[in-house]
């Protein structure tokens, strides 16, 4: 049998190359929605008006402050963005909450004799550091896209307290510090829409839930906003967002922490 020549062997291979690289060409020139980035970066503050709830059990009856509003507070927070095989990436958040507060506290509960009437005041020092991770889907590829994701939401909560109330002649206190850590799992839902290349408008929401441990709750986030970039990688952002913060802490004492967070915040954005 006559061999092939050593150019017809190589034919083959050359198309099969060229093949190849035009697929990875187009596949590097293909472009995302101009709702999303390549990868983005955001740093700023939530400015929020807080309401409060604390409650706790004492030898003397529950206290409880019921919805305290109290002055705003400015959250610093980080944002990162990375955009993977134009229609699924990783979102990364982070925010820390850090208060005290100082309240009276007035309660009712029954005894042998009928019902006591309880006064006191409570004060308590609240941090909470909040970060998640999440895998996001999205759908569409025009103007308008969807996000579906779920990730892992890691926060750390520390609660001071100290009470104090009065039932007649008698002073009975209360003073007690917690500490819990926990990884939670997290959805998230989002929302873009661009309507030039250099202004967007967007939604998010998300909620994690923590089921174990002696610290279980529930946090919410939500927030609707724009985006404008008056310089091609450089933006602003500006949104108006809720948070909701409900932790219960399942012991002798029961103590349970609530706030709820709304305002509008306001961040840096760099875009790649």
């Amino acid at each position: 049998m006559t061999p092939l020549p050593r150019r017809a062997g190589r034919l083959p291979l050359k198309t099969a190359g060229l093949a190849a690289l035009a697929l990875l060409g187009g596949a590097a020139l293909a472009q995302p929605s101009p709702a999303l980035d390549r990868a983005s970066f955001s740093i700023g503050a939530f400015h929020a008006d807080p309401t409060f709830n604390a409650a706790v059990n004492t030898n003397f009856g529950r206290l409880d402050s019921g919805d305290s509003k109290s002055s705003s507070v400015t959250l610093p927070r980080i944002k990162a963005d990375l955009l993977l095989f134009d229609s699924q990436g990783l979102s990364f958040d982070y925010y820390q909450f850090k208060r005290g507060y100082g309240d009276s506290l007035a309660s009712n509960f029954r005894t042998g004799s009928g019902t006591v009437t309880t006064t006191g005041t409570a004060n308590l020092d609240v941090k909470v550091d909040f970060a998640k991770l999440a895998y996001k889907w999205w759908f569409g590829s025009g103007n308008t896209v969807f996000g579906v994701g779920a990730g892992a939401a890691y926060y750390r909560v520390g609660l001071d307290l100290s009470a104090t109330a009065t039932v007649g002649g008698s002073t009975g206190s209360i003073r007690q510090s917690d500490s819990d850590d926990a990884v939670a799992p997290l959805l998230e839902l989002g929302l873009r829409h661009a309507i030039s290349p250099d202004l967007r408008l967007f939604a998010d929401a998300s909620g994690v839930k923590k089921t174990g441990g002696s610290t279980r709750g529930e946090i919410y986030n939500a927030a609707v906003g724009v985006e404008w970039f008056p310089a091609k990688n450089v933006g602003v952002v500006l949104d108006y967002g809720l948070t909701d913060i409900d932790l219960r802490r399942e012991d002798s004492n029961n103590a349970r922490f609530r706030v709820k967070l709304k305002g509008p915040s306001a961040f840096l954005k760099v875009r790649f």
